[in-house]
Parts: C-alpha cells; structure tokens; sequence
C-alpha cells in the first residue's frame, strides 16, 4: 500500500557496469555500498565448476503436469552455455502463483523489511488518524454529514455526484471537496451546479489524507447541519487505509466493471458501509451479473448497504437521497444534543460561580 512505497537504493542500476547493493540491518537502518565488476575482454564470462569439465551433470525440466525428466549437460572447456537437447520441444509449465501480500505488513517494498514497512505504516497512519479524529469532532459539533466517495476511476462517480447534488441542492445546503492528482475539472463541473468545490490535486500522491480535508474544511467553512461530499482519487487500494473523518466511506461500482472487483479488492469494500452498483441503466446492454457484485461485495462486507442506481435514469436515487438525508439528520440532532449539553455546563458552572 502507499504507506510504504517508494524508490528503493536497491533498484537502481548504474550503465557503467557498477551497481548497488543495499542492505537492511535488524533495527530498520539501510545502507547502500557500489560493488563493480571486472570483465575480461571476451564476451564469454568464463567461470569454473567445481566438477571437471568432462564430467556431466543434469539438468531437470518440470512439466505443467506435475512430471519431471532430466538430461545430462557436460562442460567442455569454457563455459558457452550450448546445450544440445536430445528430446522434442516442449513447454515448461509455471507453477505456483506470486504473492506478495503475505507477511505482517500485507506489501512489499525492495529494501525494506516486513516489520520496518510496518512501523513506517503505523507512524504514517497514526498521525492521519491525529487529523481525521479532528475533522470528525468538527463536523459532530456542526452537524455536518461528511461522506467519503471512493472508487476505480472511470466508475461515474462524478456524474452520479452531480445528479446527487442537482437533486439534493434545494434542501440541504452542500460543499465539495474534489480529489484528483492534476487539473480542476471535476471542481468545475461541480461549481457549473451552484454549490461550492475546493480542488485538492494530490500531485503523484494517489489519496487524500486527514490532513488534507482538515485544510479544506477550514477554507470552507461550511454551514451547520449541511452536506459535506468528499470525492477521493479514483482508486480502490489506498484511499481504504486513511481515515478523512469522514462518517461513511461510500464505494461505487459500476456494471462496466468486473463482478468480482469486491473480492480483488476487499480492504476498499470491508471500510466501505454503503455500495452503490452504478450504470445500472447498462445492465441491459451488458454480460454483468448485478447479484454475483452483490453477493460479492457481502462476502467481504455482510453489513454493507447496497443500492443500485443510475444517475441517467434516476434508478434508485430516491433511495440514495433518503439515505443521506437520514444520516444528516441523525448529524443535526448530534449538534442540537451536543449544544443542549454545553448549555447545561455552562449552567452549572455559573451556579457554582455564584455560590462562592
């Protein structure tokens, strides 16, 4: 995941011939030490064994169906690598598939080890999660509903928050915050409804972070018992690990992608608590099973909401709109409980006053 990537010292290759050799030490320190080889001049690299040159040896093949045969190879004089096979051509299966999701970290990074990722992810984390508590304790106090749209780009994600907002405009008052490595259009064609939008272009960064919406929410300032619509970078891996503060994270899914996207990514579908199967209007047109998605994205997440909806034809958004305009007045009344408390603090700590 993204809280442990980067360039590593260990993959660099230098054109002269030299290269790096990079090594991890038990507590988490790396260095870095050129090591450069001397060639003789011919193009053979000649290099002994430490059997005779006479002497053969064999050279075992694996057959996709589990089978294994060997031939004898003999060296004789330099070695030129000419192997002579006695047998018909035939093709070497590969077994067993690469994963590099094991280990306690779940990611690989060259140069780094498992428990270092794992630090670095958790000091990463940590301090995000510093900042989305944060946001989160503003929109309570404010009764802000703060929704976390995340998806694979290409989903309809913004279309479908368009039409959300079109729909919603004349009775919740609404701010945007759009994310997106470059460029200010999805913003724009959120400002072209009325509503206000901050563009966060993230550069080479592939999420937003807490600290992010934090800023964003402070050049806002949105109004109380409002709607505050964030539209993360469009991808399924990293934006599941960071907290925004949010109340929801919501994932979309359209039918033009894969039924089993919630099984290939299920950290995204386990954090998120409402899926949204989107382009439903396609669904016609298309070889995609919209139970199997469901069923899917219930087998990693038994508790997630799921609405079909299609901001073209407007199927299931009167479902979609009640269930937001349920939760943000579930937020209204945090702020109302919220003041009433303060009230009585005050209240009472006047009383006190008072009395001495």
């Amino acid at each position: 995941m993204c809280t442990v990537c980067g360039c590593s010292p260990g993959e660099v290759k230098i054109e002269s011939g030299a290269h790096e050799h990079t090594h991890v030490h038990a507590d988490g320190t790396v260095h870095t030490h050129s090591h450069d080889h001397q060639h003789e001049a011919q193009s053979d690299h000649a290099h002994s064994h430490d059997h005779p040159a006479s002497e053969g040896h064999a050279h075992p093949h694996h057959h996709a169906d589990g089978s294994e045969h060997a031939h004898p190879h003999v060296h004789s004089g330099e070695h030129q690598h000419d192997h002579s096979h006695d047998h018909e051509h035939h093709t070497h299966g590969i077994g067993g598939d690469l994963d590099y999701g094991t280990g306690p970290a779940g990611a690989h990074v060259p140069g780094l080890s498992q428990s270092r990722m794992v630090q670095i992810e958790q000091d990463i984390l940590s301090k995000n999660n510093t900042y989305a508590s944060a946001n989160r304790l503003a929109f309570d106090e404010r009764g802000i509903f703060a929704l976390n749209l995340v998806s694979s780009p290409g989903s309809g994600k913004t279309t479908l928050l368009v039409k959300t907002i079109e729909l919603l405009k004349g009775k919740l008052a609404i701010s945007v915050v759009e994310g997106d490595q470059q460029t200010s259009n999805d913003a724009e064609r959120i400002r072209a409804t009325g509503v206000a939008a901050l563009q966060i272009n993230t550069g080479k960064g592939c999420h937003l972070d807490g600290h992010m919406v934090g800023q964003a929410f402070e050049r806002m300032q949105p109004a109380d018992d409002s709607l505050f619509l964030i539209e993360n970078v469009g991808n399924l891996v990293c934006p599941a690990a960071f907290d925004l503060g949010e109340h929801h994270k919501v994932a979309i899914l359209s039918v033009t992608e894969g039924e089993d996207k919630p099984l290939k990514y299920p950290d995204m579908f386990r954090a998120a608590d409402v899926m949204l199967l989107n382009k439903c209007d396609l669904l016609p047109y298309l070889d995609f099973d919209a139970d199997l998605a469901e069923a899917n994205a219930r087998r990693v997440n038994p508790k997630l909401t799921v609405i079909r909806v299609s901001a073209k034809s407007g199927e299931g958004m009167a479902e979609w709109l009640g269930w937001i305009e349920a939760g943000q007045a579930v937020q209204a009344a945090k702020r109302v409980e919220t003041v009433a408390r303060l009230k009585a603090k005050i209240a009472a700590l006047e009383r006190q006053l008072a009395g001495k």
